[in-house]
């Protein structure tokens, strides 16, 4: 039974973040908000684990298990850049460069962006 129980919930969890992505994408569309609503769902829920209206632990396995996934969620799209065949013959090459570029400034704003908070962590345990 023991053996269940952590999948179950996980599943659980799994479909209460859904549901609510849905919801928030209703709540989007009616709204008429130019911003999708699986982004404003990402930051309800982290205004609601920040100010402790719902505890980590009760989204914590399903959230684990979606992250450890993230990969097969973007198979599908993918493979459907096939169907844009003519799109990517006429202009693939300024698409690459476009994805390559804003890859790279990505990762790099990260990196800053990761180091000016480590660099304040450090300084305020020096205190």
């Amino acid at each position: 039974m023991k053996l269940l129980k952590k999948p179950l919930i996980a599943a659980l969890q799994i479909m209460a973040l859904f549901i609510f992505a849905k919801f928030m994408n209703v709540l989007a569309a009616f709204l008429q908000l130019r911003i999708p609503g699986t982004i404003i769902g990402i930051l309800v829920i982290f205004l609601l684990l920040h100010f402790k209206i719902i505890q980590l632990k009760w989204i914590e396995l399903g959230a684990v298990w979606l992250l450890g996934e993230l990969l097969l969620f973007f198979i599908p799209s993918a493979v459907g850049v096939i169907d844009y065949g003519k799109l990517l013959s006429q202009s693939g090459t300024s698409i690459v460069l476009v994805v390559l570029i804003s890859t790279f400034v990505v990762m790099l704003s990260t990196g800053i962006m990761t180091q000016m908070i480590a660099k304040r962590k450090e300084r305020k345990k020096l205190c």
